[in-house]
C-alpha cells in the first residue's frame, strides 16, 4: 500500500473541505456530540431518546464507502467513547472493556445493517441504564450499598437476612424498612432479580444448562428457577436461550480449533 506525503494528505483535506462547503455537508455539531455521550454517562434516557441519531446520518461523516463498513466503523468509534465517557462517571473500568470487547465481537458479526441498527441501540441504552443505576446506587445509604454489594458477591449462596443484618449492623426489620424505602422493592425481589440477571447472561454466553444454572445460584428447585425466570424475563429459560443464544459463536470457536 502506498504511503501518501504529508502534502497529499493536506490536498484531501483541503479538497474533501471545498465539497463539504460546496454542498452544505457539515459534520454534527461537537456539542451535540457532547451532550449524547454525557447523556450516556448521566444514564439520563430520556435526552438519549431526544437526541440519539441512527449510524448512516450523514453528518457522522463517511469513514468507508462501503455502507456496511461505514456503520461498522461508526459504531466501533461510539463504543469506544462510551466506553470511556462511563469509566469517567464511575462504571468500573473492568466491566466497561468487557462490555465494549462483547459488544465488537458482535458488531463483528453482523452482516445487515438492520443488525447493526439494533446493536446500535442495544449498546447505548445498555450502557445508559447501567449508569443510571450507578447513579441511583451512590445515593442510596451506606447499609443498603452495602447490602447490594453483599448480594452481589454472594449470588450462589443461600443469602440470610440474618447475615445481612450482621454486615450492616441494623435489626432485620429495620434493614427491611430501610432497604425497601430506597430501592423501591423489597431484598428478597432484589436478591432475584440479580440472580435472573446473572442467569439470563450464563444462558446467552455461556454453555450452561438451565439445570446447572439453577443449581449454581442455589435456587430452592429448578422448577422454582424456571417459575422465576418466566415471571422476570417473560419465557423460561430454555426459550430464552433459544432466541438469544447465538449459535455461531459455537461454529466458530470449532473453526479455529480445526484450524
Amino acid at each position: 500500500m502506498k504511503k501518501e506525503s504529508p502534502d497529499s494528505t493536506e490536498k484531501i483535506l483541503s479538497h474533501k473541505l471545498f465539497l463539504q462547503r460546496e454542498y452544505s455537508v457539515s459534520h454534527l455539531p461537537y456539542e451535540r456530540e457532547l451532550n449524547f455521550y454525557n447523556a450516556v454517562k448521566n444514564g439520563d434516557i430520556k435526552t438519549l431518546k431526544e437526541i440519539m441519531l441512527p449510524l448512516k446520518n450523514e453528518q457522522l461523516g463517511t469513514l468507508s464507502e462501503n455502507p456496511l463498513r461505514n456503520m461498522k466503523y461508526h459504531l466501533i468509534i461510539t463504543v469506544a467513547l462510551i466506553t470511556r465517557f462511563c469509566i469517567e462517571g464511575g462504571l468500573p473500568a473492568e466491566t466497561a472493556y468487557t462490555l465494549s470487547d462483547i459488544y465488537i465481537q458482535q458488531l463483528d458479526l453482523c452482516k445487515k445493517e438492520d443488525e447493526i441498527t439494533d446493536l446500535h441501540q442495544k449498546i447505548v441504552f445498555e450502557y445508559a441504564n447501567r449508569m443510571k443505576k450507578l447513579k441511583k446506587k451512590n445515593q442510596l445509604s451506606v447499609p443498603v450499598t452495602r447490602t447490594m454489594d453483599y448480594i452481589y458477591e454472594h449470588l450462589q449462596e443461600k443469602i440470610q437476612l440474618e447475615q445481612l443484618a450482621r454486615i450492616t449492623n441494623l435489626n432485620k426489620s429495620y434493614l427491611c424498612t430501610l432497604f425497601k424505602k430506597e430501592t423501591g422493592m423489597t431484598i428478597a425481589s432484589y436478591i432475584n432479580q440479580r440472580r435472573i440477571e446473572a442467569a439470563a447472561n450464563m444462558l446467552v454466553y455461556g454453555d450452561f444448562t438451565p439445570q446447572e444454572i439453577s443449581s449454581y445460584f442455589a435456587f430452592s428447585s429448578h422448577s422454582h428457577f424456571i417459575s422465576c425466570f418466566k415471571k422476570e424475563m417473560g419465557v423460561t429459560p430454555t426459550e430464552y436461550k433459544k432466541q438469544h443464544y447465538r449459535r455461531h459463536f459455537d461454529e466458530e470457536a470449532s473453526g479455529l480449533i480445526q484450524e
